[in-house]
């Protein structure tokens, strides 16, 4: 069941073009034993370096949203092992838990780290890249959310449960492990006891020290690496994007000493400067939980919790996901003075420069599984859906290498 997870299936259940925007893709609706779900991606950098899957069962509902940086490798790899690891992990254990998913997301890290040490004599590269991954379980009417760097799920659900139906609360159900975040500043502070400016606020922005030292170094590489300026400022994005973000998977080289070293880096630090340790929450399910949101930065950055709330609960079912995506690429738009129209006109990579690549899924919460008997045989819903490797990759194997 789970190998369908590892291919994109944008010829079954997509819409690539997405009606004149040529880096949208989405799949408009789709049911699943508790309800319906909706996603769509927006792409902005060369290669699509976010990542979105939804599995559905009789037994559980797994949720990823993967937003890779220095590269699509790290989310691609997490598509690929994160829910089978969480299946079997959850069979061996009696079902869904904290320890399972935790042990999930550890053996993940641990195989890409596998990946890194084969990778590197030929791709050196290999060890800087990394991706934020946020997972949302569902099993037996709790919901389990696991996070690690800035992506975000958000809980739209009513006042009360007998609230009325036109009026909806956002509910933040994740962390977002950025040093822009007081506590997540706090947190990085304590890791690092013996120095007391390890988060510094550098040109308006809170960064990690570690990797502020590595302007000089890593700027001099890129302008060396690239002949044009566009696909320097593409990876200097995503560089930039990176050094806040205090927790992934992957990012070698600012975890294990080795790779620091090799990479040859002016880093002094003692210790690693990220982890791959999730944030996990889990919430048994309520009568007046509507709707979840799990989304890449790039929304967030552009729309609040309770604004994407909002246009969910007052919006069609069919094409929500779509409908969140368009809303934050029309705010980015605004930002520049622009309109939707033009941004949709500028190709990948060049787009980068406007908004970040950008990855929704919702899912509507009608049916606890307890009462879902009858909506479907079992067979119907055992699927997976994942996003397309890139927005114009047709052959999943060739994208793969």
């Amino acid at each position: 069941m789970l190998e369908m997870c590892t291919r994109p299936l944008e010829m079954c259940f997509g819409g690539g073009g997405g009606r004149g925007d040529e880096l949208l893709w989405h799949m408009d609706l789709k049911p699943y034993v508790s309800g319906d779900y909706s996603i769509a991606v927006v792409q902005a950098n060369s290669s699509l370096e976010d990542q979105g899957q939804v599995f559905t069962s009789p037994s559980a509902t797994y949720v990823g949203v993967y937003d890779g940086h220095g590269g699509p490798e790290a989310s691609r790899f997490i598509t690929q092992h994160l829910f089978p690891f969480l299946h079997k992990f959850a069979s061996e254990h009696g079902g869904l838990s904290a320890e399972v998913i935790k042990k999930a997301f550890d053996a993940t890290e641990e195989e890409f780290l596998h990946l890194v040490k084969r990778s590197w004599p030929a791709r050196p590269q290999i060890a800087s890249v990394g991706s934020c991954c946020l997972v949302g379980a569902i099993a037996n009417d709790v919901l389990y959310v696991a996070n690690l760097g800035d992506s975000r799920a958000v809980l739209g659900r009513r006042v009360s449960p007998n609230g009325p139906n036109n009026q909806v609360v956002a509910e933040r159900l994740s962390t977002d492990h950025n040093v822009a975040v007081e506590e997540v500043r706090k947190e990085v502070v304590a890791l690092h006891p013996d120095d007391s400016h390890i988060v510094v606020y550098n040109h308006g922005v809170w960064r990690i020290k570690g990797i502020i030292q590595l302007d000089e170094h890593l700027i001099c590489l890129m302008l060396a690496r690239y002949e044009d300026l566009d696909p320097f400022f593409n990876c200097f994005f995503e560089y930039y994007d990176m050094s806040n973000v205090s927790r992934s998977i992957g990012d070698m080289y600012l975890k294990k000493p080795e790779f620091i070293q090799q990479f040859g880096l002016p880093i002094p630090l003692k210790r690693p400067v990220m982890t791959a340790e999730p944030s996990i929450l889990s919430r048994k399910l309520k009568p007046q939980d509507l709707f979840l949101i799990f989304a890449t930065d790039g929304l967030w950055e552009q729309l609040s919790d309770q604004v994407a709330c909002e246009i969910v609960l007052k919006s069609p079912r069919v094409g929500i996901a779509r409908r969140l995506v368009r809303a934050a690429v029309q705010e980015a738009a605004k930002k520049r003075e622009m309109r939707y129209d033009d941004i949709k006109r500028i190709e990948k990579g060049v787009r980068r420069h406007f908004h970040d690549d950008i990855t929704v899924i919702v899912i509507y919460l009608d049916h606890p599984l307890s009462s879902s008997n009858g909506r479907f045989k079992e067979d119907e819903f055992i699927d997976c859906t994942s996003a397309p490797v890139d927005i114009f990759s047709l052959n999943a194997n060739e994208a793969d290498d």
